[in-house]
């Protein structure tokens, strides 16, 4: 959609983000050929977070929460737990920023790091935030002896394993009818 006119200026009024790019004015009169020019306009616009969801890390393992927040200009992110602001070098716990993105890393999750983050994103023209959770997720350890088609009970702590031994005739009798 473009916009015409007949005057010196263009006013655009109640312009919108997805508004701003190229531009272009064009001159003309009957002494000289046509003079051309581009503008690009940007448009300002406070910070909105557009990616923001909780994922499940096992304790021990390495985590990411993420924060995607669109701002012009850039947003500046800053992360919070239990409305204490995370400062840079916390001990195992790593902040990258980017212009519309910000990570918080935890190369090995500990118990203590489970719970409720907040990531702000804000600009000179306002600020938003985000509730991102990182939460425990349980994982559990496939031995020769547990895997699909194994079952297993637990009594006083020990385990006796029973495999399903039984499907093995049934298996060679199908593969030696097959060929």
């Amino acid at each position: 959609v473009g916009f015409v006119s007949e005057d010196e200026y263009l006013e655009i009024q109640g312009i919108t983000r997805e508004q701003s790019g190229d531009y272009e004015c064009s001159a003309s009169n009957d002494v000289a050929a046509p003079v051309v020019r581009r503008v690009k306009v940007t448009v300002n616009y406070p910070p909105y977070i557009s990616e923001a969801k909780g994922t499940g890390v096992p304790v021990g393992q390495k985590g990411t929460l993420q924060c995607e927040a669109s701002a012009v200009p850039s947003a500046e992110f800053q992360w919070y737990k239990d409305d204490k602001r995370l400062v840079e070098g916390k001990k195992g716990v790593k902040v990258e920023n980017r212009p519309f993105l910000s990570k918080l890393i935890f190369f090995n999750v500990s118990e203590h790091d489970y719970g409720n983050y907040t990531c702000v994103a804000s600009n000179k023209l306002g600020h938003t935030n985000a509730s991102i959770m990182l939460f425990e997720v349980k994982t559990t350890a496939l031995t020769p002896w547990k895997g699909p088609g194994a079952v297993s009970e637990v009594n006083n702590g020990t385990s006796r394993r029973a495999g399903c031994i039984w499907l093995l005739p049934f298996l060679v009798l199908h593969l030696f009818l097959k060929f």
